[in-house]
């Protein structure tokens, strides 16, 4: 008895506690991620100030396209609605036509080998992204 009551503190303590860190977690703002986004560029890429400046405002458009997608998934999720297979075609042709129209600026702001790397770091962020999905998946059917 002592043991089931033990590990039932613990449990109970455990969710609390991770809760409490999900609540503290302050969500970041749109300049905030735009700063640290064209930092880490600089960093990975060796951008010039001039290059800085002419990237800062893709990123921030970028950012704040991907927050409003963002709030609209989380809205239509709490309400329970599913996209039409019209709105699911929609949503996705925006964000590759986004995709391109970004692609194509950082191929004219960044010199050859910049874009060169660039290109890398993009076809990993892809695959890590993808993993993680792919994991998602996997432990949501395993829940079932």
């Amino acid at each position: 008895m002592k043991k089931l009551f033990t590990i039932l503190v613990l449990a109970v303590g455990f969710t609390v506690t991770t809760q409490a860190q999900k609540e503290d977690k302050q969500q970041l703002t749109i300049e905030q991620k735009t700063e640290l986004t064209v930092k880490k560029m600089t960093l990975q890429l060796d951008l010039t100030q001039a290059q800085q400046n002419q990237i800062r405002p893709l990123i921030a458009k970028q950012v704040a396209e991907r927050h409003e997608m963002w709030t609209q998934r989380k809205a239509m999720k709490k309400s329970g609605k599913k996209p039409t297979a019209d709105e699911r075609y929609a949503m996705k042709s925006k964000v590759l036509d986004n995709r391109i129209a970004y692609k194509a600026e950082m191929k004219r702001i960044l010199n050859e080998q910049q874009y060169h790397r660039y290109e890398k770091m993009a076809a990993r962020k892809l695959k890590r992204h993808s993993k993680k999905e792919e994991h998602k998946k996997h432990r949501n059917t395993r829940q079932l």
